[in-house]
């Protein structure tokens, strides 16, 4: 018998086997190991903002889409099984990105078909959290699924830190190990692992979320086929009635930016420390796992906070930190912190860096995990997954706006410190428009 407790376990190893997209390739190994590839940070930042942007449109058309089909039809595991394949595929064949003999187009399809899959699977997941426990423990349920999702994260870069990749200056891994399965470091190899080891990660860590999580039958659910022709009509109106949601379409929009910036801090992280700072793959895995710690511990506690306070709080909350925060990023350089001036062997810059990037890590894990529960008090129950997928579209359609502002901003200024500026305008933005949110969404008392 599959129990409550038990569906809850199988809907946080989503979020477990995930998260070595973002950690792993996104944002703490392969994005500077881009650096490495094209040979400077400018060109690899501004690469790799354009293929992230892409993407992102890529989500954000088909997202709402695929979530009115899933609503209609009363199916969402088939979707997930098949982004799911996504993922794995696209995670895998960053095995090809070889230093000196590489497909740069290979590498950038490739990256993006996983991401595509991941948020796609992402989108349909969220969208069962009503499903698995009733709307008092709502933010505990996310909030821990989150944090659980940090700590498999947390735990896969520290397998590829102690056991598979070596540092440049001793051709050892960070525990003095020679790097598993002979992998050579001199054509990649102990770096361009992670994506075989995300991509198994994934398929392994997926089958409690199989075994365990059930989709409840929906009454009036007609045949995939019929959802097909009937989602763009239904989404049709869907779209038109949100000026008639106010709190609704501001929460949306509001969340659109702020998350598109909060996404940038993580995708340009990795590649701005590698740049700016001059830090090895090494060092930036274990600023990784001070973010993850920190982004799992402050998810559950924030989850905790939004069941008492309610997720609005949170929001508001994290994102004035997050703001400041990423202030503080542009005053870390090698040659000066806060204004001032530092030397070249100073580790001042590092362990600026350190305590910046741990506070982000904090504040993205309890944001992202309280933003997930306000969508949940903003949906319509019965086009749940279709309200994620409008989620998804407003988080997508414009998450261009973030990779390629810091990509043009650095290419026009050829300085990533000033690159990273234009996530600061998003995250003021995006606490703006929250004035416009009810806690409760549109069916709120006034």
């Amino acid at each position: 018998m599959i129990t409550e407790r038990k569906r809850i376990w199988g809907w946080w190893f989503f979020d477990w086997a995930s998260q070595p997209y973002n950690t792993l390739l996104l944002t703490f190994i392969f994005a500077p190991f881009m650096e490495h590839l094209l040979g400077d940070g400018t060109t690899a930042q501004t690469v790799w903002g354009f293929g992230i942007g892409f993407s992102g449109l890529i989500i954000a058309v088909a997202s709402p889409f695929l979530g009115a089909i899933a609503d209609r039809s009363g199916r969402r595991m088939p979707f997930i099984w098949l982004f799911s394949a996504m993922y794995v595929l696209g995670a895998w064949f960053l095995w090809y990105a070889e230093p000196g003999n590489f497909n740069i187009w290979l590498v950038m399809v490739s990256f993006s078909i996983g991401m595509i899959g991941m948020e796609f699977a992402t989108s349909f997941t969220n969208a069962m959290l009503p499903d698995l426990t009733g709307r008092e423990n709502i933010g505990k349920v996310s909030g821990s699924g989150w944090a659980f999702g940090y700590v498999g994260g947390m735990l896969s870069l520290i397998l590829m830190l102690t056991l598979l990749q070596a540092s440049p200056s001793t051709g050892k891994t960070l525990v003095g190990l020679t790097p598993l399965f002979g992998l050579d470091p001199a054509t990649g190899e102990d770096t361009r692992i992670v994506g075989p080891l995300t991509a198994v990660w994934y398929a392994v860590f997926m089958i409690p979320f199989f075994l365990w999580v059930r989709e409840p039958r929906h009454p009036g659910a007609v045949p995939v086929a019929q959802a097909y022709r009937e989602a763009w009509p239904e989404l049709r109106t869907t779209l038109k009635s949100l000026p008639k949601r106010p709190s609704l379409l501001a929460y949306l929009v509001s969340s659109m930016l702020y998350r598109d910036a909060l996404n940038g801090i993580f995708t340009f992280g990795g590649i701005y420390a590698a740049g700016v700072l001059h830090w090895s793959i090494t060092q930036i895995g274990l600023f990784g796992i001070l973010g993850t710690i920190t982004g799992a511990t402050f998810a559950w506690i924030g989850g905790k906070a939004d069941d008492r306070f309610g997720p609005m709080a949170v929001i508001v909350f994290n994102l004035i930190a997050l703001a400041l925060v990423t202030l503080g990023v542009v005053f870390v350089s090698r040659e000066s912190v806060f204004g001032m001036a530092v030397t070249p062997d100073s580790h001042l810059p590092d362990i600026a860096f350190y305590i910046l990037g741990g506070l982000i890590g904090a504040g993205g894990g309890a944001l992202q995990s309280a933003s997930r529960t306000m969508m949940v008090r903003q949906s319509d129950p019965e086009k749940i997954t279709e309200c994620f997928g409008l989620y998804a579209l407003t988080g997508k359609a414009t998450a261009f706006i973030a990779p390629i502002a810091i990509g043009s901003v650095t290419a026009l200024t050829q300085s990533q410190t000033l690159g990273i500026t234009p996530v600061i305008v998003l995250f003021v933005l995006g606490l703006m428009l929250l004035a416009f949110v009810k806690s409760e969404g549109d069916h709120a008392k006034a």
